[in-house]
């Protein structure tokens, strides 16, 4: 039996409801294929239905995830990766799960990020986002190998009736498929540089303090701009204009009660499907060139630069020693290649290994964040420094997000080439590694680079 009929779905309702003892409540998630949809105009809709909206899709992959609502949250406060783990496997213990296709990111799969350090002082900014959270979503859309699936997830209690809740999901599926248009009509109307002086001032002070401390080799300094607009920020324009400039990235947004934190990252932390992990080391930044022979020349240059070259053998090393724990067969190639994207190009190792049975996903994150390419080496001497000198709260800026399932796959990347939005404001963020040889100017121009996908998307 595959997808179910409107009576097959009610009788397992029942089944599930008989079972369940007056005080419980109980999800009960069903995935069914659906015919190939307009995914932009899907969460378009889902803008005036629910105050939680996601979008994630691995563009090199053609793999999308779209989700509306939020029946569950999953928040932890102190050992945010254990609690996480743990209230995930209690969920799904308990869930009644109808997904016969069992393929990534359909059934049970919940979304979301955490904070880049907990321990830093908040501030209001990132005032709908907490330390770390997943959600369960209501709908879901999966875009799996070419083929459409949509889950709906609900609560059960003893005193519901299948029918009604049957028909409000329908009508609102209703909706949700028939889609709308949103049309961007906001300009940039101011543009700032948080402190551009006071940055660089603790840039200095950063190649100071790695100077004099011999343990001490990189500490990665963040900066912010601020954008007003001349009206409200349609996101799904904005979403738009990332997959037509920004090709081999993860494409996200992630709406949580109108501030949306969206972005094109192209760095993955981890992805695992079944007992298969693949990290990515992604460090050491250059520009592209105009001309094709530009580019090559630069692409050569940077293969042979000693200071890139170091940054991004620390992020391997981090990597391969993150995972010795948790997994076999790790495979890292000897030499870093270049991957290239519109405006920047990176060093790029890929990292492949098997996970051990009894390890998780929330296992490899917790090893593995923040890389020495959103911190630095070594991590807690560097995070120190940040909390003290960096003069941004980053929130999910530059922290694990992503999502889970309960098929043993997911994948979470780094939200890097980010912004958060809220309303007709926004904050764009950008980061670059310190050594004791870096040049400020030099790093200053660098981050003034990283600011340039998102900036370029709001500005049109």
């Amino acid at each position: 039996m595959l997808d179910l009929d409107e009576n097959q779905l009610k009788a397992l309702m029942r089944n599930a409801i008989a079972e369940m003892n007056q005080e419980e409540k109980k999800i009960f998630s069903i995935t069914k294929k659906i015919d190939e949809i307009d995914y932009m105009s899907f969460f378009a809709a889902a803008k005036k239905m629910a105050s939680y909206r996601t979008f994630w899709m691995n563009t090199n992959e053609d793999y999308l995830l779209v989700s509306v609502g939020n029946i569950h949250d999953i928040i932890a406060k102190k050992n945010r990766y254990e609690e996480t783990c743990s209230s995930w496997d209690k969920i799904q213990k308990k869930a009644v799960i109808h997904n016969p296709y069992k393929v990534p990111g359909t059934g049970l799969v919940a979304l979301g990020g955490m904070s880049f350090d907990p321990r830093k002082e908040k501030t209001t900014l990132w005032k709908q986002f907490t330390d770390s959270q997943l959600h369960i979503p209501q709908f879901l859309i999966t875009k799996y190998r070419g083929i459409f699936y949509l889950t709906k997830n609900m609560y059960l209690s003893k005193d519901d009736d299948p029918h009604t809740i049957l028909k409000d999901l329908l009508e609102k599926e209703h909706i949700l498929l028939s889609g709308m248009n949103d049309q961007n009509k906001a300009d940039i109307n101011s543009k700032k540089e948080v402190e551009p002086k006071q940055w660089k001032q603790a840039v200095s002070q950063a190649i100071q303090r790695i100077k004099n401390d011999q343990k001490l080799e990189k500490i990665v300094m963040a900066r912010e701009m601020q954008l007003t607009f001349t009206d409200q920020v349609e996101i799904n324009a904005v979403i738009k204009k990332l997959l037509d400039t920004q090709p081999h990235s993860y494409v996200f947004a992630f709406d949580h009660g109108g501030d949306c934190f969206v972005g094109a990252t192209p760095e993955r932390l981890v992805k695992v499907e079944k007992e298969k992990m693949l990290s990515t080391c992604l460090a050491g930044t250059s520009p592209r060139g105009s001309t094709v022979e530009e580019d090559e020349k630069l692409s050569h240059q940077f293969l042979n630069d000693e200071k890139n070259l170091k940054e991004h053998d620390f992020v391997v090393q981090m990597i391969r020693k993150g995972i010795e724990d948790y997994c076999i067969d790790i495979n890292i190639p000897n030499k870093p290649s270049i991957y290239k994207l519109k405006n920047l190009q990176h060093l790029y190792t890929p990292v492949e290994a098997r996970l051990k049975k009894d390890a998780t996903i929330f296992d490899i994150i917790k090893q593995l964040h923040p890389t020495p390419a959103l911190g630095g080496t070594p991590t807690e001497e560097a995070l120190d420094f940040i909390r003290s000198h960096e003069l941004l709260d980053r929130g999910w800026y530059g922290a694990p997000i992503g999502w889970v399932d309960n098929n043993c796959s997911g994948e979470f990347v780094v939200g890097i080439r980010s912004g958060l939005i809220q309303g007709d404001k926004a904050s764009l963020f950008a980061g670059c590694g310190i050594v004791k040889d870096s040049d400020i100017e030099e790093e200053f121009q660098e981050t003034s680079m990283k600011f340039l996908p998102m900036l370029n998307v709001l500005q049109g």
